[in-house]
């Protein structure tokens, strides 16, 4: 007699043993309990440790004037809105801040989202229509993925920053609506997109281009306004997305384009019209930090000397860091096993890295992800250095 199948939806959830065979193991590096504010050095289970972790790039998250800002709008209106943008949740400061957005990435009109997440989701999921094609980078954000699993466009991608992928999936939908949407600097990788070669082949084929800039601003660019700017193909690029979460020390997105674009999202992204407003400390951070990023060249000065001792200092050790060439740096281990245990020696050393592995990573390229701020000493910096050698000495990974 045949054996019924279960038909309990949360048999997945019971049987789901990875995660607690790690934290078995003492290996599981996720959800990690932080007691500080995302400084250079951060304190957990009551232990302050140096925090290589975090996308705090300019390190604005705990600035005076960007936590008094929050405070301040706090006070006048209060720790939330009560609604979506679309209905009441639109307050003067939103507005006043979609118009510094718009003139700080010099396009037309920007709109503000929630989180950054929910503008890819909103954007791609608005722009791309049933006809239409969306081409993406194998190795783009998850919240890009998604956002092109909701819209009712095919979706297609190429190898990562291989532009002759792009044009034989461009040559392919030579006659469709295309929108290609890539990373500017991708997020695991630390490697920049090349977007010249992007702009010039969207031209050729009738494309038009989105780049996902969370990691590119405040970074990149001669005043910091990101990728495009860094390649001089701001005017080029039709749409441009940022997070509040990295440089903008905060929480929230916003996509940066011509009026009439701005204006068809605003009105059709479900992930705007649907959502809660951002709160207004959030709103207030940002353009706090947005003020400061203009005003305060010098951090992303020292963020680029950080980040380039750091790319030296791991390869003269001897290890891989694959082809980044921004503050993130990935330290490529291989072995899922071994990036768990390399992280957790860190911390014994007192280092606070993360850990990536497939299906983030590709399988057998697991890494440590590292990333930098401005506000790192040299100090923090050495310290890293000879923590690493030391894992990776006993590890095997280095000689």
């Amino acid at each position: 007699m045949a054996v019924k199948k279960s038909v309990d939806i949360f048999d997945k959830c019971f049987s789901f043993n990875k995660a607690k065979e790690l934290m078995a193991a003492g290996l599981y590096p996720f959800f990690r309990v932080i007691e500080s504010a995302q400084d250079p050095e951060v304190v957990m289970n009551g232990r302050r440790m140096i925090m290589v972790g975090s996308n705090n790039y300019l390190g604005l998250t705990n600035h005076p004037k960007v936590k008094e800002a929050a405070i301040e709008a706090v006070r006048k209106y209060g720790s939330g809105c009560a609604g979506s943008r679309f209905l009441n949740g639109t307050l003067d400061i939103h507005v006043k801040l979609e118009e510094k957005l718009a003139r700080f990435m010099r396009k037309e009109a920007a709109l503000v989202f929630s989180t950054g997440f929910q503008v890819n989701l909103g954007v791609i999921s608005a722009i791309v229509g049933k006809d239409d094609v969306v081409i993406i980078d194998k190795m783009d954000h998850a919240s890009i993925i998604d956002g092109c699993r909701l819209s009712y466009g095919e979706v297609k991608k190429f190898r990562h920053n291989d532009m002759a992928d792009l044009e034989r999936v461009l040559q392919q939908n030579e006659d469709r609506a295309k929108l290609i949407v890539v990373d500017g600097v991708f997020s695991m990788e630390g490697d920049i997109v090349n977007l010249t070669s992007v702009i010039d082949l969207a031209k050729k084929y009738s494309a038009r281009v989105m780049v996902d800039d969370a990691h590119g601003i405040g970074v990149l660019g001669k005043t910091g306004r990101g990728t495009a700017e860094h390649f001089d193909l701001e005017k080029e690029v039709d749409l441009i997305m940022g997070t509040y979460s990295k440089s903008l020390a905060s929480i929230g997105g916003f996509i940066a384009g011509s009026e009439d674009i701005i204006h068809y999202i605003k009105h059709s992204a479900r992930a705007l019209i649907f959502s809660a407003s951002p709160p207004p400390a959030s709103v207030a951070a940002v353009s706090a930090a947005v003020d400061i990023i203009e005003n305060e060249p010098e951090r992303r000065e020292r963020l680029w000397r950080n980040t380039r001792k750091m790319l030296k200092g791991f390869k003269d050790l001897g290890f891989e860091v694959g082809p980044s060439e921004t503050p993130i740096i990935p330290i490529i281990v291989g072995d899922d096993q071994k990036a768990f245990t390399v992280a957790m020696m860190l911390q014994e050393e007192g280092v606070f890295a993360n850990v990536a592995v497939s299906p983030a990573v590709p399988n057998g390229k697991a890494l440590i992800r590292t990333s930098y701020m401005a506000t790192h000493t040299d100090e923090h910096l050495d310290k890293v250095l000879r923590a690493f050698e030391k894992v990776g000495k006993v590890l095997d990974i280095i000689g």
